[in-house]
Protein backbone atom coordinates (compact mmCIF):
# COMPACT_ATOMS: atom_id res chain seq x y z
CA UNK A 1 0.00 0.00 0.00
CA UNK A 2 1.31 3.45 -0.95
CA UNK A 3 0.41 6.40 1.27
CA UNK A 4 0.20 9.80 -0.42
CA UNK A 5 0.03 13.01 1.63
CA UNK A 6 -1.23 15.98 -0.38
CA UNK A 7 -0.05 19.26 1.21
CA UNK A 8 -1.25 22.73 0.24
CA UNK A 9 0.90 25.57 1.65
CA UNK A 10 -0.57 28.51 3.50
CA UNK A 11 -1.57 31.68 1.66
CA UNK A 12 -0.27 34.96 3.05
CA UNK A 13 -2.76 37.63 4.03
CA UNK A 14 -3.70 38.93 0.58
CA UNK A 15 -6.56 40.64 -1.23
CA UNK A 16 -8.07 37.34 -2.36
CA UNK A 17 -7.45 35.35 0.82
CA UNK A 18 -10.54 36.99 2.42
CA UNK A 19 -9.09 35.88 5.77
CA UNK A 20 -10.56 38.77 7.75
CA UNK A 21 -13.97 38.44 6.08
CA UNK A 22 -14.10 34.67 6.58
CA UNK A 23 -14.02 35.12 10.34
CA UNK A 24 -17.51 36.62 10.15
CA UNK A 25 -18.89 33.26 8.95
CA UNK A 26 -16.45 31.02 10.88
CA UNK A 27 -14.71 29.71 7.78
CA UNK A 28 -10.96 29.18 7.62
CA UNK A 29 -10.21 29.44 3.88
CA UNK A 30 -11.80 30.53 0.64
CA UNK A 31 -11.71 27.23 -1.27
CA UNK A 32 -10.08 23.78 -1.15
CA UNK A 33 -7.08 23.18 -3.46
CA UNK A 34 -8.66 22.09 -6.75
CA UNK A 35 -5.37 21.13 -8.42
CA UNK A 36 -4.28 18.73 -5.69
CA UNK A 37 -7.73 17.17 -5.43
CA UNK A 38 -7.77 16.63 -9.20
CA UNK A 39 -4.31 15.04 -9.10
CA UNK A 40 -5.52 12.82 -6.24
CA UNK A 41 -8.25 11.50 -8.54
CA UNK A 42 -5.60 10.60 -11.14
CA UNK A 43 -3.57 8.45 -8.74
CA UNK A 44 -4.12 4.69 -8.51
CA UNK A 45 -7.40 4.09 -6.63
CA UNK A 46 -5.81 1.52 -4.31
CA UNK A 47 -3.38 4.12 -2.91
CA UNK A 48 -4.26 5.78 0.39
CA UNK A 49 -4.58 9.56 0.14
CA UNK A 50 -4.85 12.36 2.68
CA UNK A 51 -5.05 16.12 2.30
CA UNK A 52 -3.45 18.62 4.65
CA UNK A 53 -4.46 22.14 3.64
CA UNK A 54 -2.34 24.41 5.83
CA UNK A 55 -4.90 27.16 5.39
CA UNK A 56 -7.34 25.20 7.55
CA UNK A 57 -5.22 22.84 9.66
CA UNK A 58 -1.68 22.09 10.83
CA UNK A 59 0.83 19.61 9.50
CA UNK A 60 1.47 17.05 12.24
CA UNK A 61 4.61 14.95 12.52
CA UNK A 62 2.48 11.80 12.43
CA UNK A 63 1.17 12.88 9.00
CA UNK A 64 4.71 12.89 7.67
CA UNK A 65 5.51 9.59 9.44
CA UNK A 66 2.48 8.03 7.68
CA UNK A 67 3.39 9.26 4.20
CA UNK A 68 5.42 7.41 1.59
CA UNK A 69 5.36 10.50 -0.65
CA UNK A 70 4.29 14.11 -0.23
CA UNK A 71 2.61 15.78 -3.19
CA UNK A 72 2.73 19.58 -3.04
CA UNK A 73 1.26 22.21 -5.34
CA UNK A 74 1.44 25.99 -4.99
CA UNK A 75 1.10 29.35 -6.67
CA UNK A 76 3.83 31.99 -6.73
CA UNK A 77 2.36 33.86 -3.78
CA UNK A 78 2.80 30.69 -1.69
CA UNK A 79 6.53 30.47 -2.45
CA UNK A 80 7.89 30.93 1.07
CA UNK A 81 5.23 28.72 2.66
CA UNK A 82 6.11 26.01 0.13
CA UNK A 83 9.81 26.25 1.06
CA UNK A 84 8.90 25.69 4.71
CA UNK A 85 6.83 22.60 3.87
CA UNK A 86 9.57 21.14 1.70
CA UNK A 87 12.13 21.68 4.48
CA UNK A 88 9.94 19.79 6.95
CA UNK A 89 9.51 16.92 4.51
CA UNK A 90 13.25 16.77 3.92
CA UNK A 91 13.89 16.72 7.66
CA UNK A 92 11.37 13.87 8.05
CA UNK A 93 12.93 11.95 5.16
CA UNK A 94 9.76 11.93 3.02
CA UNK A 95 10.25 12.26 -0.77
CA UNK A 96 8.53 15.33 -2.27
CA UNK A 97 6.70 15.42 -5.61
CA UNK A 98 5.98 19.02 -6.67
CA UNK A 99 3.83 20.53 -9.40
CA UNK A 100 1.56 23.45 -10.16
CA UNK A 101 2.20 27.05 -11.30
CA UNK A 102 4.98 27.91 -8.82
CA UNK A 103 7.13 24.90 -9.61
CA UNK A 104 6.43 24.96 -13.35
CA UNK A 105 7.80 28.53 -13.41
CA UNK A 106 10.58 28.21 -10.82
CA UNK A 107 11.55 24.56 -10.32
CA UNK A 108 15.27 25.39 -10.48
CA UNK A 109 14.84 27.39 -7.26
CA UNK A 110 13.87 24.25 -5.31
CA UNK A 111 16.96 21.99 -5.33
CA UNK A 112 15.75 19.73 -2.49
CA UNK A 113 12.54 18.60 -4.24
CA UNK A 114 12.87 14.97 -5.29
CA UNK A 115 10.52 14.92 -8.30
CA UNK A 116 8.86 17.62 -10.37
CA UNK A 117 5.65 16.82 -12.27
CA UNK A 118 5.31 20.06 -14.21
CA UNK A 119 2.90 21.64 -16.68
CA UNK A 120 -0.43 19.80 -16.88
CA UNK A 121 -0.78 16.54 -14.96
CA UNK A 122 -2.94 14.86 -17.60
CA UNK A 123 0.30 14.40 -19.59
CA UNK A 124 3.15 14.39 -17.09
CA UNK A 125 1.67 12.49 -14.13
CA UNK A 126 1.12 9.18 -16.00
CA UNK A 127 4.79 9.29 -17.10
CA UNK A 128 5.93 9.74 -13.50
CA UNK A 129 3.61 6.98 -12.24
CA UNK A 130 4.83 4.54 -14.90
CA UNK A 131 8.47 5.17 -13.99
CA UNK A 132 7.65 4.95 -10.28
CA UNK A 133 6.06 1.54 -10.79
CA UNK A 134 9.25 0.39 -12.57
CA UNK A 135 11.32 1.72 -9.67
CA UNK A 136 13.08 4.34 -11.78
CA UNK A 137 11.34 7.72 -11.33
CA UNK A 138 13.11 10.67 -12.97
CA UNK A 139 13.52 14.07 -11.30
CA UNK A 140 11.74 16.24 -13.88
CA UNK A 141 8.67 15.55 -16.01
CA UNK A 142 7.67 18.39 -18.31
CA UNK A 143 5.84 18.88 -21.60
CA UNK A 144 5.19 21.61 -24.14
CA UNK A 145 1.89 19.99 -25.12
CA UNK A 146 -1.53 21.11 -23.95
CA UNK A 147 -3.87 18.17 -23.22
CA UNK A 148 -7.55 18.03 -23.98
CA UNK A 149 -9.66 17.95 -20.82
CA UNK A 150 -12.24 15.34 -21.82
CA UNK A 151 -10.50 12.70 -19.64
CA UNK A 152 -9.90 14.90 -16.58
CA UNK A 153 -11.55 13.13 -13.64
CA UNK A 154 -13.91 14.45 -10.98
CA UNK A 155 -11.72 15.82 -8.15
CA UNK A 156 -11.65 13.94 -4.84
CA UNK A 157 -13.43 16.59 -2.78
CA UNK A 158 -14.01 13.90 -0.16
CA UNK A 159 -10.42 14.47 1.00
CA UNK A 160 -11.25 18.04 2.05
CA UNK A 161 -13.21 19.12 5.11
CA UNK A 162 -15.68 21.21 3.13
CA UNK A 163 -17.17 22.77 6.26
CA UNK A 164 -14.00 24.83 6.61
CA UNK A 165 -14.43 26.63 3.26
CA UNK A 166 -16.54 29.53 2.03
CA UNK A 167 -16.55 28.37 -1.60
CA UNK A 168 -15.64 25.42 -3.77
CA UNK A 169 -13.94 25.50 -7.17
CA UNK A 170 -14.60 23.77 -10.47
CA UNK A 171 -12.93 24.24 -13.83
CA UNK A 172 -14.56 24.22 -17.25
CA UNK A 173 -11.64 25.35 -19.41
CA UNK A 174 -7.93 26.17 -19.48
CA UNK A 175 -6.18 28.75 -21.62
CA UNK A 176 -7.10 32.24 -22.82
CA UNK A 177 -7.47 33.54 -26.40
CA UNK A 178 -5.90 36.87 -25.45
CA UNK A 179 -2.21 37.52 -24.87
CA UNK A 180 -1.69 40.30 -22.29
CA UNK A 181 2.04 40.73 -21.89
CA UNK A 182 2.09 40.73 -18.06
CA UNK A 183 -0.05 37.57 -17.71
CA UNK A 184 1.56 34.14 -17.36
CA UNK A 185 -1.62 32.22 -18.25
CA UNK A 186 -0.79 31.80 -21.93
CA UNK A 187 2.79 30.77 -21.10
CA UNK A 188 1.49 28.08 -18.72
CA UNK A 189 -1.73 27.02 -20.45
CA UNK A 190 -1.74 28.38 -24.00
CA UNK A 191 -4.03 30.61 -26.04
CA UNK A 192 -6.42 27.92 -27.27
CA UNK A 193 -9.19 27.41 -24.71
CA UNK A 194 -9.55 23.70 -24.00
CA UNK A 195 -12.78 22.65 -22.40
CA UNK A 196 -14.51 19.89 -20.51
CA UNK A 197 -17.81 18.58 -21.77
CA UNK A 198 -21.12 19.63 -20.27
CA UNK A 199 -21.48 16.08 -18.96
CA UNK A 200 -18.18 16.38 -17.08
CA UNK A 201 -19.24 19.64 -15.44
CA UNK A 202 -22.61 18.21 -14.41
CA UNK A 203 -20.90 15.12 -12.98
CA UNK A 204 -18.66 17.35 -10.85
CA UNK A 205 -21.63 19.41 -9.66
CA UNK A 206 -23.62 16.26 -8.87
CA UNK A 207 -20.76 15.05 -6.70
CA UNK A 208 -20.47 18.40 -4.90
CA UNK A 209 -24.22 18.46 -4.30
CA UNK A 210 -24.23 14.86 -3.06
CA UNK A 211 -21.60 15.82 -0.49
CA UNK A 212 -24.06 18.37 0.89
CA UNK A 213 -22.53 21.53 -0.55
CA UNK A 214 -25.04 24.38 -0.93
CA UNK A 215 -22.72 27.39 -1.03
CA UNK A 216 -20.86 29.38 -3.63
CA UNK A 217 -19.09 27.68 -6.56
CA UNK A 218 -16.23 29.44 -8.33
CA UNK A 219 -15.35 28.50 -11.92
CA UNK A 220 -11.57 29.02 -11.88
CA UNK A 221 -11.18 29.25 -15.65
CA UNK A 222 -8.50 31.55 -17.05
CA UNK A 223 -11.25 33.09 -19.18
CA UNK A 224 -14.65 31.47 -18.79
CA UNK A 225 -15.93 32.87 -22.10
CA UNK A 226 -12.91 31.77 -24.15
CA UNK A 227 -15.19 29.38 -26.08
CA UNK A 228 -18.51 31.24 -26.30
CA UNK A 229 -20.16 28.84 -28.69
CA UNK A 230 -19.69 25.79 -26.50
CA UNK A 231 -20.96 27.77 -23.53
CA UNK A 232 -24.13 28.80 -25.34
CA UNK A 233 -24.73 25.49 -27.07
CA UNK A 234 -23.92 22.98 -24.33
CA UNK A 235 -22.63 24.12 -20.94
CA UNK A 236 -24.97 26.96 -19.95
CA UNK A 237 -28.14 25.11 -21.02
CA UNK A 238 -26.95 22.14 -18.95
CA UNK A 239 -26.28 24.40 -15.94
CA UNK A 240 -29.69 26.06 -16.28
CA UNK A 241 -31.38 22.67 -16.33
CA UNK A 242 -29.25 21.34 -13.45
CA UNK A 243 -30.05 24.22 -11.10
CA UNK A 244 -33.84 23.89 -11.43
CA UNK A 245 -35.31 23.16 -8.01
CA UNK A 246 -31.98 23.68 -6.23
CA UNK A 247 -31.45 26.50 -3.76
CA UNK A 248 -28.17 28.27 -3.07
CA UNK A 249 -25.22 27.32 -5.28
CA UNK A 250 -24.50 30.71 -6.81
CA UNK A 251 -21.73 30.71 -9.42
CA UNK A 252 -18.89 33.17 -10.00
CA UNK A 253 -15.97 33.22 -12.42
CA UNK A 254 -13.33 35.32 -14.18
CA UNK A 255 -13.55 36.46 -17.77
CA UNK A 256 -12.75 39.22 -20.25
CA UNK A 257 -14.67 42.45 -20.65
CA UNK A 258 -15.99 41.54 -24.08
CA UNK A 259 -18.76 39.65 -22.26
CA UNK A 260 -20.47 43.05 -22.18
CA UNK A 261 -20.83 42.87 -25.98
CA UNK A 262 -22.93 39.69 -25.88
CA UNK A 263 -26.39 40.25 -24.41
CA UNK A 264 -27.47 36.66 -25.06
CA UNK A 265 -24.46 35.23 -23.25
CA UNK A 266 -24.93 37.52 -20.24
CA UNK A 267 -28.62 36.55 -20.02
CA UNK A 268 -27.78 32.85 -20.16
CA UNK A 269 -25.05 33.16 -17.53
CA UNK A 270 -27.36 34.93 -15.11
CA UNK A 271 -30.10 32.35 -15.72
CA UNK A 272 -27.53 29.63 -15.04
CA UNK A 273 -26.75 31.21 -11.66
CA UNK A 274 -23.72 33.43 -12.24
CA UNK A 275 -23.89 36.37 -9.85
CA UNK A 276 -20.32 37.71 -9.86
CA UNK A 277 -17.51 38.04 -12.43
CA UNK A 278 -13.90 39.17 -12.11
CA UNK A 279 -12.65 41.25 -15.04
CA UNK A 280 -9.12 42.43 -15.73
CA UNK A 281 -9.60 46.11 -16.52
CA UNK A 282 -6.02 47.17 -15.62
CA UNK A 283 -6.15 50.86 -16.54
CA UNK A 284 -8.45 53.54 -17.97
CA UNK A 285 -5.46 54.85 -19.96
CA UNK A 286 -5.45 53.74 -23.59
CA UNK A 287 -1.65 54.00 -23.87
CA UNK A 288 -1.29 51.62 -20.94
CA UNK A 289 -3.72 49.17 -22.53
CA UNK A 290 -1.77 49.28 -25.81
CA UNK A 291 1.53 48.84 -23.98
CA UNK A 292 0.40 45.61 -22.28
CA UNK A 293 -1.43 44.28 -25.39
CA UNK A 294 -4.82 44.44 -23.64
CA UNK A 295 -6.51 44.97 -27.00
CA UNK A 296 -9.87 43.59 -25.90
CA UNK A 297 -10.21 46.56 -23.53
CA UNK A 298 -9.33 49.26 -26.07
CA UNK A 299 -11.76 51.32 -28.11
CA UNK A 300 -14.62 50.95 -25.67
CA UNK A 301 -16.29 52.86 -22.88
CA UNK A 302 -15.04 50.74 -20.00
CA UNK A 303 -17.50 52.16 -17.47
CA UNK A 304 -20.40 51.47 -19.83
CA UNK A 305 -19.16 47.88 -20.32
CA UNK A 306 -19.15 47.39 -16.55
CA UNK A 307 -22.65 48.89 -16.36
CA UNK A 308 -23.99 46.41 -18.92
CA UNK A 309 -22.84 43.49 -16.82
CA UNK A 310 -24.26 45.06 -13.65
CA UNK A 311 -27.58 45.71 -15.41
CA UNK A 312 -27.61 42.11 -16.60
CA UNK A 313 -27.45 40.93 -12.98
CA UNK A 314 -23.75 40.38 -12.25
CA UNK A 315 -21.50 42.09 -9.75
CA UNK A 316 -18.23 43.08 -11.44
CA UNK A 317 -15.00 42.71 -9.51
CA UNK A 318 -11.99 44.31 -11.17
CA UNK A 319 -8.23 44.06 -11.43
CA UNK A 320 -6.18 47.24 -11.93
CA UNK A 321 -2.46 47.93 -12.42
CA UNK A 322 -0.23 50.98 -12.07
CA UNK A 323 3.42 51.15 -13.10
CA UNK A 324 3.22 50.84 -16.88
CA UNK A 325 5.97 52.68 -18.74
CA UNK A 326 3.37 55.04 -20.21
CA UNK A 327 1.92 55.95 -16.79
CA UNK A 328 2.36 59.50 -15.55
CA UNK A 329 1.55 60.75 -12.02
CA UNK A 330 -1.96 61.64 -13.23
CA UNK A 331 -2.81 57.92 -13.45
CA UNK A 332 -3.35 57.61 -9.70
CA UNK A 333 -6.27 60.01 -9.56
CA UNK A 334 -7.65 58.65 -12.85
CA UNK A 335 -7.72 55.15 -11.38
CA UNK A 336 -9.53 56.39 -8.27
CA UNK A 337 -12.11 58.26 -10.33
CA UNK A 338 -12.70 55.30 -12.65
CA UNK A 339 -13.14 52.83 -9.79
CA UNK A 340 -15.58 55.13 -8.00
CA UNK A 341 -17.60 55.89 -11.11
CA UNK A 342 -17.83 52.25 -12.19
CA UNK A 343 -19.15 50.98 -8.87
CA UNK A 344 -16.58 48.17 -8.86
CA UNK A 345 -16.64 47.53 -5.12
CA UNK A 346 -13.95 44.82 -5.02
CA UNK A 347 -11.18 46.62 -6.89
CA UNK A 348 -7.79 44.89 -6.72
CA UNK A 349 -5.09 47.45 -7.55
CA UNK A 350 -1.50 46.26 -7.82
CA UNK A 351 1.90 47.51 -8.84
CA UNK A 352 3.07 45.97 -12.10
CA UNK A 353 5.13 42.82 -11.58
CA UNK A 354 6.95 40.80 -14.25
CA UNK A 355 6.32 37.09 -13.74
CA UNK A 356 8.54 34.37 -15.25
CA UNK A 357 7.32 33.14 -18.62
CA UNK A 358 5.57 36.38 -19.59
CA UNK A 359 6.45 38.62 -22.52
CA UNK A 360 6.89 41.45 -20.02
CA UNK A 361 9.47 39.44 -18.05
CA UNK A 362 11.44 38.62 -21.20
CA UNK A 363 11.40 42.24 -22.40
CA UNK A 364 12.46 43.74 -19.07
CA UNK A 365 15.15 41.09 -18.55
CA UNK A 366 16.52 42.10 -21.96
CA UNK A 367 16.50 45.73 -20.84
CA UNK A 368 18.18 44.93 -17.52
CA UNK A 369 15.17 46.18 -15.58
CA UNK A 370 14.37 43.19 -13.36
CA UNK A 371 15.27 43.46 -9.69
CA UNK A 372 13.90 40.22 -8.17
CA UNK A 373 11.68 37.21 -8.86
CA UNK A 374 8.42 38.99 -7.89
CA UNK A 375 6.14 38.17 -4.97
CA UNK A 376 3.03 37.16 -6.91
CA UNK A 377 0.99 39.20 -4.41
CA UNK A 378 -1.03 41.80 -6.29
CA UNK A 379 -1.41 44.24 -3.41
CA UNK A 380 1.74 43.96 -1.28
CA UNK A 381 3.10 47.24 -2.64
CA UNK A 382 6.15 45.64 -4.25
CA UNK A 383 7.39 45.54 -7.82
CA UNK A 384 10.28 43.57 -9.30
CA UNK A 385 10.91 46.01 -12.15
CA UNK A 386 12.73 49.32 -12.51
CA UNK A 387 9.87 51.59 -13.62
CA UNK A 388 10.07 54.61 -15.93
CA UNK A 389 8.34 56.71 -13.27
CA UNK A 390 10.33 57.64 -10.19
CA UNK A 391 9.96 54.67 -7.83
CA UNK A 392 9.09 56.79 -4.79
CA UNK A 393 6.43 58.67 -6.77
CA UNK A 394 5.02 55.36 -7.99
CA UNK A 395 4.88 53.83 -4.51
CA UNK A 396 3.38 56.95 -2.95
CA UNK A 397 0.78 57.23 -5.70
CA UNK A 398 -0.11 53.57 -5.36
CA UNK A 399 -0.48 53.87 -1.61
CA UNK A 400 -2.74 56.87 -2.10
CA UNK A 401 -5.03 54.85 -4.38
CA UNK A 402 -5.49 52.20 -1.71
CA UNK A 403 -5.89 54.77 1.05
CA UNK A 404 -8.60 56.47 -0.96
CA UNK A 405 -10.65 53.64 -2.45
CA UNK A 406 -10.70 51.64 0.78
CA UNK A 407 -11.36 54.58 3.05
CA UNK A 408 -14.84 54.08 4.61
CA UNK A 409 -16.28 57.12 2.81
CA UNK A 410 -15.30 56.15 -0.75
CA UNK A 411 -15.79 52.43 -0.21
CA UNK A 412 -19.36 52.78 1.05
CA UNK A 413 -20.13 55.30 -1.70
CA UNK A 414 -19.00 52.65 -4.17
CA UNK A 415 -21.32 50.06 -2.64
CA UNK A 416 -24.24 52.44 -3.10
CA UNK A 417 -23.22 53.16 -6.71
CA UNK A 418 -23.14 49.44 -7.41
CA UNK A 419 -26.48 48.72 -5.73
CA UNK A 420 -28.13 51.49 -7.79
CA UNK A 421 -26.94 49.90 -11.04
CA UNK A 422 -27.30 46.23 -10.10
CA UNK A 423 -30.40 44.57 -11.52
CA UNK A 424 -30.40 40.94 -10.39
CA UNK A 425 -33.05 38.43 -11.38
CA UNK A 426 -35.43 37.04 -8.80
CA UNK A 427 -33.22 36.02 -5.91
CA UNK A 428 -33.16 32.37 -4.89
CA UNK A 429 -32.55 32.68 -1.19
CA UNK A 430 -30.78 30.06 0.85
CA UNK A 431 -30.40 31.53 4.32
CA UNK A 432 -28.07 29.62 6.60
CA UNK A 433 -27.18 30.22 10.27
CA UNK A 434 -23.79 31.52 9.18
CA UNK A 435 -25.48 34.41 7.34
CA UNK A 436 -27.25 35.54 10.50
CA UNK A 437 -23.99 35.12 12.39
CA UNK A 438 -22.24 37.33 9.83
CA UNK A 439 -24.95 39.98 10.19
CA UNK A 440 -24.64 40.11 13.98
CA UNK A 441 -20.85 40.16 13.84
CA UNK A 442 -20.95 42.97 11.28
CA UNK A 443 -23.21 44.99 13.59
CA UNK A 444 -20.65 44.66 16.38
CA UNK A 445 -17.41 44.89 14.36
CA UNK A 446 -18.48 47.49 11.79
CA UNK A 447 -21.53 49.21 13.24
CA UNK A 448 -20.39 49.61 16.84
CA UNK A 449 -16.65 49.07 17.11
CA UNK A 450 -15.46 50.11 13.64
CA UNK A 451 -14.27 53.51 12.44
CA UNK A 452 -16.71 53.11 9.54
CA UNK A 453 -19.80 52.83 11.76
CA UNK A 454 -21.48 56.01 10.47
CA UNK A 455 -21.11 54.82 6.87
CA UNK A 456 -22.23 51.32 7.83
CA UNK A 457 -25.52 52.52 9.32
CA UNK A 458 -26.11 54.92 6.42
CA UNK A 459 -25.77 51.92 4.08
CA UNK A 460 -28.25 49.97 6.21
CA UNK A 461 -30.86 52.70 5.97
CA UNK A 462 -30.28 53.50 2.31
CA UNK A 463 -30.51 49.83 1.29
CA UNK A 464 -33.60 49.09 3.38
CA UNK A 465 -35.42 52.11 1.88
CA UNK A 466 -34.20 51.88 -1.73
CA UNK A 467 -33.03 48.31 -2.42
CA UNK A 468 -34.35 46.04 0.37
CA UNK A 469 -33.93 42.89 -1.74
CA UNK A 470 -30.20 43.62 -1.91
CA UNK A 471 -29.68 43.96 1.82
CA UNK A 472 -27.68 40.68 2.09
CA UNK A 473 -25.35 41.86 -0.71
CA UNK A 474 -24.89 45.21 1.03
CA UNK A 475 -23.83 43.55 4.29
CA UNK A 476 -21.55 41.12 2.47
CA UNK A 477 -19.79 43.99 0.68
CA UNK A 478 -19.43 45.90 3.94
CA UNK A 479 -17.70 42.84 5.43
CA UNK A 480 -15.43 42.55 2.38
CA UNK A 481 -14.45 46.18 2.92
CA UNK A 482 -13.29 45.33 6.44
CA UNK A 483 -11.00 42.64 4.99
CA UNK A 484 -9.64 44.92 2.26
CA UNK A 485 -8.84 47.67 4.77
CA UNK A 486 -7.02 45.21 7.02
CA UNK A 487 -4.93 43.98 4.07
CA UNK A 488 -4.10 47.55 3.03
CA UNK A 489 -3.07 48.37 6.60
CA UNK A 490 -0.83 45.31 6.63
CA UNK A 491 1.06 46.56 3.56
CA UNK A 492 1.06 50.26 4.49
Amino acid sequence: MTNILMIYPEFPDTFWSFKHALKFIRKKAFAPPLGLLTVAAMLPPEWEKRLVDLNVTRLAQQDLAWADYVFISAMIVQREAARAVIARCQQAGVPVVAGGPLFTSEHTSFPTVDHFVLNEAEITLPLFLADLERGDPQRIYATAEFPELCQTPVPLWELADLKQYASISVQFSRGCPFDCDFCNITALLGRRPRTKTAAQIIAELDRIYALGWRGSIFFVDDNFIGNKQQLKREVLPALIDWRRGKSGLGFSTELSINLADDEELMTMMVEAGFTSVFVGIETPDDKGLAECSKFQNRGRDLVESVRRMQHAGMQVQGGFIVGFDSDTPSIFQRQIEFIQKSGIVSAMVGLLQALPGTQLHARLKNEGRLTSEGSGDNVDGSTNIIPKMDLDVLRDGYKNILDQIYSPKLYYERITTFLREYKPPKLRGHLEPQHLLALWRSIYQLGIKGAERVHYWKLWLWTLFHKPRLFPQAIELAIFGYHFRRVCELHA
